[in-house]
């Protein structure tokens, strides 16, 4: 129930933080229309829209805003604004529409129309409520929590670390294993689809190479043909091929495997403590004295005296770095 409710904490405040993020990159792109207040005697009959923004330099930017039925091509500067074109009607709403988040994602409204922006609300908040499971899936997170989980179990502590403090381990050092990548994928998508190299479609093909090949070391062969078989695909030339949609739940049955091989070791030598103790306690006669009690201090005091917490940590890091 603990970990339940920490897990739904967590998931708020990411999808709190990626809404702010969301908000902010709709206002840039130009999604966030600008009106003129209801009292004033030109409202309804004009309505200011940014619709690109293309960047020349650190201080120089090419802006096209929709008024009304006209498009203006503005050029801003630290000197100021200058107006360098006046389009009249000719294509507006098309432009408009091709510059919606959702319209790049194959998301339109009927007719191929783009879709209104309190929908485009809804439905990326929708999207971002699955965000945080889906980045957990897709990190050595999995991994981790998994044998935190079993290590807990194995000492018999109970709540001892509690969720809180796992989950923090876990994320701490999903994000040193995962930063070289996250920074491959910034450099080689979020920078050209920034500076206007790229489209939004190859920029998102660019970021993903790198998680490609992240998920690529840890996937087993066995659970990529499995996922291969099941979407019905042909087999790939090469791993580089691979789509996503195939190669993300095959890395999460590798991990699985993986994290459940790491506990089982891990329970070896707790186990061989609970059995002698289990047999000591039966053999003097103590038969209402749960042998967990005598065992706990035992498996606590083992895992101390190895420094258990510096082999474990030391060992699963290690094994993403073979």
């Amino acid at each position: 129930m603990a970990m339940e409710l920490t897990l739904q904490i967590a998931a708020v405040g990411a999808v709190l933080a990626l809404l702010v993020a969301t908000l902010g990159w709709l206002r840039r792109r130009g999604i966030a229309a600008i009106s003129l207040p209801a009292g004033s005697p030109k409202a309804g009959r004009r309505r200011l829209q940014t619709l690109d923004r293309l960047r020349l330099g650190p201080q120089h930017t090419l802006h096209l805003v929709k008024l009304g039925e006209t498009a203006l091509l503005v050029a801003s500067s630290p000197g100021g604004c200058a107006l360098l074109e006046s389009l009249l009607g000719v294509g507006v709403p098309a432009m408009a529409a091709g510059n919606d988040p959702l319209t790049l994602l194959g998301v339109s409204g009927a007719k191929g129309g783009s879709l209104s922006v309190p929908i485009q609300v809804v439905i990326l908040l929708t999207l971002l409520t699955l965000l945080p499971a889906a980045v957990m899936a897709v990190t050595p997170f999995l991994r981790i929590t998994v044998v935190l989980h079993f290590l807990r179990q194995a000492l018999g502590t109970q709540t001892t670390p509690s969720n809180q403090v796992l989950l923090g381990l876990a994320l701490f050092l999903t994000i040193v294993i995962v930063q070289p990548v996250a920074a491959d994928m910034y450099r080689q998508g979020w920078e050209p689809l920034e500076s206007g190299k790229v489209t939004f479609e190859q920029g998102m093909d660019q970021a993903a190479q790198p998680l490609r090949a992240f998920l690529l070391r840890f996937a087993r062969d066995k659970d990529i043909r499995l996922f291969v078989e099941l979407a019905r695909q042909p087999a790939p030339r090469r791993p580089g091929d691979l789509d996503l949609k195939v190669l993300i739940p095959a890395y999460i049955l590798s991990e699985l495997k993986a994290g459940f091989q790491i506990g089982a070791v891990l329970y070896l030598p707790f186990l061989i403590i609970d059995l002698v103790v289990a047999s000591v306690t039966l053999s003097v006669g103590m038969v209402q004295l749960p042998p967990v009690m005598i065992s706990a201090p035992f498996k606590i005091l083992l895992f101390v005296l190895v420094d258990g917490w510096n082999l474990v940590i030391g060992s699963l890091m290690k094994s993403f770095y073979r």
